[in-house]
Parts: C-alpha cells; sequence; structure tokens
C-alpha cells in the first residue's frame, strides 16, 4: 500500500471537524468572523441600553412607562426603515455586505416593536381585557396591533431553513408584505403623535423615499446603472411631498392655513422642519 493511500485511509477515519455555524450574528455567510456584523449586533442593544440608564437615572419623566412605550415605538420604526433601506443604500454605495445585516435589523425591529406591546401591557396593570377593549375601540391602537401581528410572521419566517421550506417564490412573497405593513406603522405613528408630527413627517418622507426608488429600480439594469441626478431629483420630490403632508395634516387636524405650514420651512426657526431633514438625507446619499 502507497503512503498516499494510507494517508487517504487517515483522513477519512478522522472525525470530520464540526462546521462553524453561519447563522449567528457575528458571523459572514461563509462562517468567518464579521467585524461589521459583530458591531451592527451590538448597536442593536444601545437604544436599550440607553432605556436602561434612563430608567436608573430617573429620567423618563412624570410618566416613565409612556415615554418608554413612546421610545421603543420609535426605535421599531427606525429600525424598520433601516431594513428597508439596506437594499438601497447597497447599490447606492456599491457595498454588498450591508444585506448581511438586513435580516439582523429586522428582527431587532420586531423585538422593539413586541416591546412596545408588553409596555403598554404592564402601564395597563396587566388588565388583558382592558387592552383588548382598547385596541378594539380605539383606530390608531387597532392599526398599530394589526401591524405587529403582521410582523410577527415575517420574524418567524427570516432564517434559512424556512426560506428553503417555503421555497424561494413563496418566502419573498411572504416577506414582500413589510410594505402594506410600514404604511400602517406610519399610519400608526402619526395618529398617536397627535399634536407634534415632526417624526412621523420624517418617517412617511423616508418610506416614500424608499418606496419611490424600489419602483423605480425593478429593472435590475436600471437599478445598476441608477444615475446620480436621479437620486437628487428623488431627494427634491420626496421633500417636497413631506412638506405638503405636514401642511395638509395642520390644516385637517388644526384649521391652520396650508400655506402658512409650507412658509414655515423656508422662515429661518430654531426648530427644523421635517422637510428639511428629509431634504438632508437625501442630499447626504446623493453626496
Amino acid at each position: 500500500m502507497s503512503a498516499t493511500t494510507m494517508t487517504r485511509d487517515a483522513a477519512a477515519k478522522r472525525p470530520a471537524r464540526p462546521a462553524k455555524p453561519a447563522g449567528r450574528p457575528w458571523r459572514d455567510p461563509a462562517a468567518r468572523f464579521s467585524t461589521f456584523k459583530t458591531l451592527v449586533f451590538a448597536g442593536l442593544f444601545v437604544p436599550a441600553a440607553i432605556l436602561t440608564g434612563r430608567i436608573w437615572l430617573q429620567d423618563l419623566g412624570p410618566r416613565p412607562l409612556t415615554e418608554l412605550i413612546h421610545e421603543t415605538g420609535h426605535w421599531a420604526v427606525y429600525l424598520l426603515l433601516l431594513t428597508l433601506a439596506m437594499t438601497p443604500f447597497k447599490r447606492l454605495f456599491r457595498w454588498p455586505q450591508l444585506i448581511w445585516v438586513r435580516r439582523m435589523l429586522g428582527l431587532a425591529a420586531a423585538a422593539y416593536a413586541l416591546s412596545h406591546l408588553c409596555l403598554y401591557i404592564v402601564d395597563s396593570a396587566f388588565d388583558l381585557g382592558f387592552v383588548v377593549s382598547e385596541i378594539v375601540k380605539r383606530l390608531y391602537l387597532t392599526i398599530g396591533f394589526v401591524a405587529l401581528i403582521g410582523l410577527v410572521p415575517l420574524a418567524a419566517t427570516s432564517t434559512n431553513a424556512m426560506m428553503k421550506r417555503l421555497g424561494g417564490v413563496k418566502w419573498k412573497r411572504l416577506q414582500s408584505l413589510i410594505y402594506p405593513i410600514m404604511i400602517l406603522v406610519i399610519i400608526h405613528f402619526f395618529m398617536q403623535s397627535k399634536a407634534d408630527i415632526r417624526l412621523p413627517t420624517i418617517a412617511a418622507g423616508l418610506l416614500a423615499w424608499l418606496f419611490v426608488w424600489r419602483i423605480a429600480n425593478r429593472n435590475q439594469r436600471l437599478a445598476d446603472s441608477w444615475p446620480l441626478w436621479a437620486t437628487f431629483a428623488l431627494g427634491l420630490f420626496i421633500t417636497a411631498g413631506a412638506a405638503l403632508t405636514e401642511a395638509i395634516y395642520y390644516h385637517l387636524a388644526r384649521n391652520v392655513p396650508i400655506g402658512r405650514v409650507l412658509e414655515a420651512n423656508l422662515s429661518a426657526t430654531p426648530m427644523i422642519r421635517p422637510a428639511v431633514i428629509v431634504l438632508g438625507v437625501g442630499l447626504a446619499v446623493t453626496a
């Protein structure tokens, strides 16, 4: 028997090394350690850590549970927007690794959304009957609850195993429900905010940016050659839409003249208007 044959036999008898799990949040698709994924994973705990610190410092105002409910809801919206932004940002910035963290961001958004509901239950003294009745009676709570229920199956089917079980076409069809869910989220955000709609207006503007970009980039060839001027023009278009949305809301809710609200976007005031922030994001992406 040759030495080569003996080496092959020994290698065959030797127990195979267990593969490093690729599904862990600090590993890339090839199961190697990824600094990028690790930093993003750690960053997802920062909002919770900040809120915990504010609890410790008693810095949540006279109604701490209400503040926690609002803050967890806000972070759920922010993370959902970031999740949707990964695909366009991957193409615009030529940074394919962004897709690695999309699932992680979506799961974190669902976790903050569930915390949002759980804190509401705590604030209601664990009276589930009261919570259910409030969800049924109050439209903005009904909309928010439907959006949360929609997020649960998306989070549950985000694993590679579920993707294989459902098949690529069915899985993509299910995951595309995130878009109508996000519309419900933004409506809930507007209705819950009542007087101050700056944050929901900004969120609506950014969501509109992502929607229009996705529709315009359905063609793969167009997506790969997306021109710079189109990104800039899209930012201006969405900025105008955000300003008009804010003006219409205040006109309907408080009977403020539409022209007066639009004029405020051009005046020098200490408070930065939502449309200006949306414009800043568009210019930053363009830059």
